[in-house]
This record gives structure tokens, C-alpha cells and sequence, in this order.
């Protein structure tokens, strides 16, 4: 899929809600795409799904222009809505095949793979069951699994898994790397920072129509102000004020008693070598780590720091 400057107007001589964003997204690739209310994201996803027409610029999906040839393009995108769009007069089985239906498939083909998903989807037993009698979380799977019934190519999934209880939100995450492992491309919309950190291969952030940052979610960390670095906790050793002065990699070194024989330690710096070289320090003067972690920024903190604080 590919985006390129997609432009948004929606009143004339007005603002443009989008302004020129553009990025692209590979084949089985599962792409983040984050933003504030009012950053254009929302308009952007309606765009490639062909709801929305474009002001200038153009979106590809397969190489199909979503402006030229929508229907073309229907054909090879499912789109996995915040809110539940299940047809609650029909049972879960029907609601899969009806979908399957609008996509030309046969009534023996898509009652098989009605079957086939509805028990992917741990919803074996219940496909005759009226949607009305379904949990969040098994509406929010009969979703993911409806909109899989035609096989697309590019799935796009709006909030998949807000509002869900713990077990079907890390249910959902597995579904979704396995998807992404069987060439699936998907993009994905959230305001969870921590499911965008741990389910993308990259991710863009949109901010007043823009595109204010593009890259894998580590690297995006490492655009925060703040000082990155190491913390221990060693033991055993004594005097541990000058150990680590001067260390390789270090730019500054904090040092602070953690009760008996232990210390805490920070040392601030980004060079990828540093947890080699304090551990080694740290084992020669003959004490022992206890604890080791990086010091970094989250996925939130970035966004705040792009972003801003004020509430949109």
C-alpha cells in the first residue's frame, strides 16, 4: 500500500484536515498508524478504504488507485471497526456468510469457511447462536473473523482491542501476529502505546494533518530529550563511588546505597556496548549484578513529546 501526499478538504477555501501525508506500507507488514483526535488519522483511514475521496494526492492498495477503481479495491481490504457493526437479527454463522456472499463465494464455500473461522476463533459451538447473546469479546473476534471471510489482502483493524477483558485483548494479539506471519498486511489504528509498541514493525504519528514521525517503535524511543542509559543493582563489593567513572560509552554516572550491601547504579548514555562494559567493571571489582535494565523513554512519552499535552 502506498500513500502519497494525500491531501483532505472537506470545506472549500478551509483547512486541510490532511495535509500531504504520505507513507508506505510492504506486503505482510503490520503498520501503526497514531495520532491525537483531530490529527487527520481517521480521515486518512477513510480514504483507503475508499469511503472517504481525497482532495489531491492518491492512495495505492495492490497497485489500485482508491479513487479510479474503489470496487477493485473493496475486493482486497476488510476493515475491523472501534464499535461493533454485526447484524444482530442473524446468528453468528450467517452473519459470516452473508459477508462471504457480497464477495461472489459460493453457499458451499462460504458455509467452510464460515466453519473454518468460527473455530480459529474459539466461537465453535456457538455459530448458531444469536449475536445479541454474545460477550465484547466474542463480538470483537466475530468481527475479526467475519472480515476475513474473503481473504483480503490489507486488513485494517480500528481499535481492536479497547474495552476488551485481558484474555481476549492478548487472544486478539496472537490472532493478529499470526495474521501478519501468513502475509496479511494490516494497519492499525490505536491509543493503546503499549499494543502499537508490541504488535508494529513501524509506525507513523500524525499530528494537524502530518506525518511528525516514521520509524520502527525503538527507534521512535530514541527521539525522546531525556538521557537513556543503564540501572543496576549490584552486591557484595565495597566502594562503588569511583567504579564506574569514566566508563566507556558513559556520560554520566549516578550512585546511591540500596540498603545492607547493595547500590543502585545509573549510567546515562547510548552507546550499545554499555551493558557490556558495566557488567565487566562491576564483576572485576567483585561485585555481583542483581538486577539490569535499560533506561528508556516509552512509546507514550514519545507520543506526548510530539504530540503535545493539551487535550484535543
Amino acid at each position: 500500500m502506498v500513500v502519497d501526499e494525500l491531501r483532505k478538504r472537506f470545506v472549500p477555501n478551509g483547512p486541510d484536515v490532511v495535509d500531504g501525508i504520505s507513507f508506505a506500507v510492504g506486503r505482510g507488514e503490520l503498520f501503526g498508524l497514531l495520532g491525537p483526535n483531530g490529527a487527520g488519522k481517521t480521515t486518512t483511514i477513510g480514504v483507503i478504504t475508499t469511503r472517504v475521496h481525497p482532495s489531491g494526492g492518491r492512495v495505492l492498495v495492490d497497485g489500485i488507485d482508491v479513487s479510479r477503481d474503489p470496487v477493485a479495491v473493496k475486493r482486497r481490504i476488510a476493515v475491523v471497526p472501534q464499535q461493533s457493526n454485526l447484524d444482530r437479527t442473524l446468528t453468528a454463522a450467517e452473519n459470516l456468510s452473508f459477508h462471504a456472499a457480497y464477495f461472489g463465494s459460493n453457499r458451499r464455500d462460504r458455509r467452510h469457511r464460515a466453519r473454518e473461522m468460527l473455530a480459529r476463533f474459539g466461537l465453535e459451538g456457538r455459530e448458531d447462536d444469536a449475536v445479541n447473546n454474545y460477550s465484547g469479546g466474542m463480538a470483537q473476534r466475530l468481527m475479526l473473523a467475519r472480515a476475513l471471510m474473503h481473504r483480503p489482502q490489507l486488513l485494517v483493524l480500528d481499535e481492536p482491542t479497547s474495552a476488551l477483558d485481558p484474555q481476549s485483548r492478548l487472544f486478539l494479539w496472537d490472532t493478529i501476529r499470526e495474521l501478519r506471519r501468513d502475509g496479511v498486511t494490516i494497519l492499525l489504528t490505536t491509543h493503546d502505546m503499549d499494543e502499537a509498541d508490541l504488535l508494529c514493525d513501524r509506525i507513523a504519528i500524525v499530528d494537524h494533518g502530518r506525518v511528525v514521525a516514521l520509524d520502527t517503535p525503538r527507534r521512535l524511543r530514541q527521539l525522546l530529550p531525556s538521557d537513556a542509559g543503564l540501572e543496576l543493582l549490584i552486591e557484595g563489593g565495597s566502594d562503588p563511588s569511583q567504579l564506574f567513572s569514566g566508563i566507556e560509552g558513559g556520560r554520566r554516572v549516578e550512585a546511591h546505597s540500596a540498603g545492607e550491601d547493595r547500590c543502585r547504579v545509573r549510567i546515562y548514555g547510548e552507546d550499545e556496548r554499555l551493558t557490556e562494559h558495566a557488567a565487566g567493571l562491576a564483576r572485576r571489582a567483585g561485585w555481583r549484578v542483581v538486577e539490569l535494565r535499560r533506561i528508556e523513554g516509552t512509546l507514550e512519552d514519545v507520543f506526548v513529546h510530539l504530540t503535545g499535552r493539551e487535550l484535543r
